[in-house]
């Protein structure tokens, strides 16, 4: 996985970077580091930009990625990385089924959940995005922009 995507939903701060966009936050996912805003905050734009950027699909990739970001939060922030342990098959990486947040969101939210063959012709980052955004914990105000740039005009229509 190398994607670079920045989302229309995530263009107030994208130019800055400063908050945490999806992509690297998929990165964080893959190589299992949970990262805060306030340790984001405190990198430089040099360090988001290289965050971004740098691949992290192959298991060497994710292993060097891993080991930068280490670096930077105990750089950075004089703060240890704080491990997560990875899901054994992310939801996103299962294309043949809905993730069971969206539906539940989009259904609280009267929205149209995404069909089975909308989620299979989105890409991992895309549904990674829409399950990130219907987490309870979590500021859900891009669920519908996302809806609508991942072309799922419908879905989103009702609300």
């Amino acid at each position: 996985m190398n994607d670079t995507t920045l989302f229309a939903f995530e263009s107030d701060f994208v130019a800055t970077l400063r908050c945490v966009p999806m992509a690297v936050r998929f990165k964080l996912d893959a190589c299992g580091i949970k990262l805060s805003l306030r340790q984001w905050s405190r990198f430089t734009r040099e360090d988001r930009h290289e965050l971004l950027m740098a691949p992290c699909g192959t298991p060497a990739e994710v292993a060097a990625y891993r080991e930068r970001l280490v670096a930077l939060i105990a750089e950075r922030t004089g703060q240890e990385a704080t491990l997560l342990g990875a899901p054994p098959e992310p939801l996103w990486e299962r294309p043949d089924t809905v993730a069971p947040a969206v539906i539940d969101f989009a259904d609280q939210i009267g929205a149209q959940p995404p069909s089975a063959d909308d989620w299979r012709r989105l890409t991992p980052l895309q549904r990674f995005a829409l399950i990130k955004l219907s987490r309870d914990n979590h500021d859900n105000v891009n669920f519908v922009p996302a809806l609508r740039e991942f072309g799922l005009a419908e879905a989103a229509e009702t609300v």
